[in-house]
Parts: structure tokens; C-alpha cells; sequence
């Protein structure tokens, strides 16, 4: 079985799916690995890193050619896929709900599509779950990036001269991101607050030192499939804008982190609320590149209204290019070699997880998620 990994070819994107850790790895299951020259680059991994751990290195065409497996951050064209074999595996992200025509031309290639986004939240697929190692980077790049935006020192400091007060973060969104910008901001000296519409999180914004805040007590509960929030009530809605109207007013960092899957991002702060904080302020928005939770937030731009600073990565990771290469790598090695048959030479996919994943086979738009919509 080959194996080929392309450069990312989409604006931004600066991680790679394969580094030489798991490239050793799918090596010594018997598996032959062709990298794209240059691939490693904006991950600092060099090309002779490839090689060294017996990786291929050619041209794009060398590299698909009779390719039965390919592996991407963002899926690539399937026309610069010509040349692997017809009903080739693509591990990659897909963006399916919103990037229908992506996954259309790759049914119509005939290839095998597996989406990393669809990966089951079950305890056996943890180590694969891309969405979730991504997160967690990116709620610690939201603290970081937002703290240095700020212009103020993060913990108290007691000095002759005075003293300087910690910076008040409130976090929305207590999922992965959520978590690590709890635990990150923590670690910064700052006074934590956060909110989620599931009550089970409260426990756990606790358990990190951070003060929760619901709209009733025990929250009202939110929990979606998978572990995700759900939509809310018109009723929920308002009193959640109630309480955070009452509460940013008071913050310096505001992250915002709420998704919902297939779904624009929900609308968490509106401009009226915005200018409520005080000038300095800081607001980042994990959720900018599905929509954004708030009002006029844009990818990759410096917002500023009413004297508070609004900013987002559209592409968060690819900020921290090696580290997130490495997980993501390790995810999708940890997918593929969960089920490696050693005597047919590839990975046999299972009902639970394989369906769940998988969008196109044998020409077909196979995925039940997209069907239902």
C-alpha cells in the first residue's frame, strides 16, 4: 500500500498531515510513503527529515501515482489526485456540511472519502479525533495571541510603585478550546470566568480554578449529539444575553468558542454588548471562521469598536504549524493503524467508525449525515 501526502495547498494553511514520527510508524507496517517536496516546510520539517525516516520525497505526480491512500489537513482537489489508484482512501478535513461541491467531485472520481470532522466522540476514538486536537491548541493560541493584543499584564503584581490587578477572562464556550483557555489563562495569573449552555460543565470549569456562570443554577441543559452544545430556546437565548450583558461589562479578555456542527456559529455578543466593556478590552473569536459568535468579528483582522479590540485566526492551528502538525498526524495514524490488516496490507474499516466517517464510495454520496442534512 503507498501512501502519499501532498503540500497544503489552501491559503493559510501551514500544518502537514504526516510528520517523521508517524511516517516511521506507517513504514514499519509495511506500507510505502511518498511525501510531496516541500510539504514539511511550514511545519519546520525538512525534507531530508522525510527521507531519514525512509519517506519518498518527489513532485506532486510522483507522489500520487498508484497512490491507495492519501492523507491531507485540508482535502485536496481531487484533480491533483490523478494518477492514484480509482478507488483510493483520502483521510483528510472535508468541511462536508458547508463544502457540499468538494465532497460532489470526489464521489464523482470515485475515490473514498473519509472526513476526520465525522469521527465518532466514543471512547475508542479519542486518539483520532482531529476536531479535538486541534481545539486544544487553538484555546491556548486564543489566550495567547489575546493576551498579547491586550497591552496589560496578565497576573497581579505587588510593587513598590503599586499594585497591578489581574486581567478578568471570561471564556464562552466550555468545550475542548474552552478547557484549555480556562487552564491557559489560569496559568497566566488572570481571573478566570466561564459559561456554556451545558450544566455539566460546571464541574469541570470548577475543577480549573475558574468561577462558572449560568443563568440559573445548575445552567439549563444544552448537551447535543456527540458532546456538542445544541440550539437553545428563545427564552434560554435571552436570559443568556441577560447574563453575559451583565458580566462582560466587567472582563478585559473575552474567548468565545461556541459551535454547533453543520450550523453557523451562534451569535454570543452583539455590538451593543461590546460597547458595554471597557476601552482596552479584548475579545477573540475561536468561532470567526464558521460565522463568528461576535458581531462584526473578521478572520484575520483587527476589529476595533467601541474601543475594544475584536480578532480571530481563520485558521487558528496552523499558528502553532508543528505542534499541530504532530497531533494531527498522530490522529491520523492512530485511525489508519487501528485498522491495519497485516495480511491484506491496508486498513479494513469498521461499521461504527468507518461509516460514520466515510462520505463517498464507489461513486456514491454514502454518508447518512449529509443525507439527512
Amino acid at each position: 500500500m503507498k501512501i502519499a501526502v501532498l503540500k497544503e495547498r489552501a491559503e493559510g494553511e501551514t500544518r502537514v498531515a504526516l510528520t517523521p514520527e508517524t511516517a516511521k510508524k506507517f513504514v514499519a507496517l509495511g506500507a510505502d510513503v511518498a511525501v510531496e517536496a516541500g510539504a514539511g516546510e511550514t511545519a519546520s520539517i525538512t525534507d531530508a527529515a522525510y527521507t531519514d525516516a525512509g519517506v519518498t520525497v518527489g513532485t506532486a505526480d510522483q507522489v500520487v501515482k498508484d497512490a491507495g491512500i492519501v492523507l491531507g489537513v485540508q482535502a485536496p482537489d481531487p484533480a491533483l489526485l490523478t494518477g492514484a489508484k480509482p478507488d483510493a482512501k483520502v483521510a483528510a478535513l472535508f468541511d462536508p456540511f458547508r463544502d457540499g461541491a468538494r465532497v460532489d467531485a470526489y464521489a464523482t472520481a470515485g475515490f473514498e472519502a473519509l472526513s476526520m470532522e465525522f469521527m465518532p466522540r466514543i471512547t475508542r476514538a479519542q486518539s483520532m479525533d482531529v476536531l479535538s486536537s486541534q481545539s486544544n491548541l487553538s484555546g491556548y493560541k486564543a489566550v495567547m495571541a489575546a493576551a498579547n493584543q491586550y497591552g496589560r499584564a496578565f497576573p497581579m503584581m505587588m510593587t513598590a510603585a503599586g499594585t497591578v490587578q489581574a486581567a478578568r477572562v471570561f471564556v464562552m464556550g466550555v468545550g475542548v478550546a474552552g478547557l484549555q483557555a480556562i487552564a491557559t489563562a489560569k496559568r497566566l495569573g488572570a481571573q478566570v470566568s466561564a459559561t456554556d449552555v451545558r450544566s455539566a460543565t460546571r464541574e469541570q470549569i470548577e475543577s480549573l480554578g475558574a468561577k462558572a456562570i449560568f443563568v440559573a443554577e445548575g445552567g439549563i441543559e444544552g448537551e447535543g449529539s456527540g458532546g456538542y452544545a445544541s440550539e437553545m430556546s428563545d427564552e434560554y437565548k435571552a436570559a443568556q444575553a441577560k447574563l453575559v450583558s451583565e458580566h462582560i461589562a466587567k472582563q478585559d479578555i473575552v474567548i468565545t468558542t461556541a459551535l454547533i456542527p453543520g450550523r453557523p456559529a451562534p451569535r454570543l455578543i452583539s455590538d451593543d454588548q461590546i460597547a458595554t466593556m471597557k476601552p482596552g478590552s479584548v475579545i477573540y473569536d475561536i468561532a470567526v471562521p464558521q460565522g463568528g459568535n461576535v458581531e462584526g468579528a473578521v478572520a484575520d483582522q483587527i476589529v476595533t469598536r467601541h474601543g475594544v479590540t475584536i480578532m480571530g485566526y481563520a485558521n487558528t492551528p496552523a499558528h502553532l504549524a508543528p505542534d499541530a502538525s504532530a497531533l494531527f498526524a498522530r490522529n491520523l495514524y492512530n485511525f489508519l493503524s487501528a485498522f491495519w490488516d497485516g495480511e491484506a496490507g491496508e486498513p479494513i474499516l469498521d461499521e461504527e467508525i468507518g461509516d460514520a466517517v466515510r462520505l463517498t464510495k464507489g461513486g456514491q454520496v454514502v454518508s447518512a449525515r449529509l443525507k439527512e442534512g
